[in-house]
């Protein structure tokens, strides 16, 4: 089959077009012939070595954590799915990832891909959308009437996020550039913040719920604009304990748990048309294709998600 694969850590020119062996399921594994997956900054990230220590991977390693296509074997004790079934996951493996033809997906990672929505559409959730709903559902716990301030309400994971809330009944702010203005406030956001002319805590206050997608200074003024009692999930780095006790709120660094139950009910919302993506950027599975898709991530101006069309 054909990959793109890393056989050594450091810059967008490690990506590398191969043919490999096609991967052969567990017994509780399914064979997915992938249709298409998506770009999402953990790719950049191990492929430049950053993650190393967290990420035991052996060389050559295929990147990619977004699945959406056709299963075409299935695993000895697999009951729930079969052969033909459209499916979308975000995998756990530590070798085949999706930047490639096939890829291996443990059965309870697994979600029926409803027939409206096309696979370049579930390939954009799974990664982005199920680390939405851990940070704002299991995490934040959301409520309807919570204010809810998303950073970086046009990239990958904050679209997921504001649609989210809104079908949970919040009121959500985010913040963006002016360019991204008219797309994000048709999710639903209730009040847009230009971060190049607003500083957002000068404008709001008493919220219950920060998504922190950006870390830095952003994270620690985020404290400042939430409730006592609120909540701040952030999906870049661990928050200082001093200031969580400071400003008496709770706040943790969220790592994504992946799950096809989740995935699910990402699935249900997609079908119902109360989350859809923002695929801003396509590219093809070549070597050319992931190293133009690399570059466009890492420089943070993505709008919605990237796409890797693979059929």
């Amino acid at each position: 089959m054909k990959a793109v694969v890393i056989e050594q850590y450091g810059d967008k020119h490690q990506l590398k077009e191969k043919e490999l062996d096609q991967p052969v399921p567990d017994e509780n594994q399914v064979v997915v012939e992938l249709h298409a997956t998506s770009i999402n900054p953990i790719d950049w990230k191990l492929r430049e070595g950053y993650l190393k220590e967290m990420l035991d991977f052996d060389f050559p390693i295929i990147l990619g954590w977004d699945a959406a296509g056709v299963i075409k074997e299935v695993g000895t004790a697999v009951e729930k799915f079969k052969v033909g079934d459209r499916v979308f996951a975000r995998p756990e493996t530590t070798r085949f990832g999706t930047y490639a033809e096939y890829t291996t997906v443990d059965e309870h990672l697994l979600a029926y891909l409803p027939e409206n929505v096309s696979f370049e559409e579930a390939a954009a959730v799974p990664l982005a959308g199920l680390t939405a709903w851990q940070c704002l559902v299991d995490f934040a716990e959301i409520q309807e009437g919570d204010r809810v301030l998303v950073h970086a309400g046009s990239g990958g994971v904050g679209h997921y996020a504001i649609q989210i809330a809104k079908q949970k009944g919040a009121y959500v702010a985010t913040t963006a550039s002016g360019k991204n203005k008219e797309w994000v406030e048709n999710l639903g956001v209730d009040r847009f913040i230009n971060y190049k002319e607003e500083d957002f805590t000068e404008v709001l206050s008493d919220y219950d719920i920060v998504l922190d997608t950006l870390g830095g200074e952003i994270q620690e003024k985020s404290f400042k604009v939430l409730k006592e009692g609120g909540r701040l999930p952030s999906i870049v780095q661990p928050p200082e304990e001093s200031l969580t006790e400071k400003y008496g709120v709770k706040a943790d660094f969220i790592w994504l748990e992946p799950s096809g139950e989740k995935l699910s009910k990402l699935a249900t919302m997609m079908q119902e048309g109360d989350l859809v993506s923002v695929v801003g950027h396509r590219f093809d599975l070549t070597e050319e294709g992931l190293k133009e898709a690399h570059a466009l991530s890492e420089s943070h101006h993505a709008k919605g998600k990237i796409i890797i069309k693979i059929k």
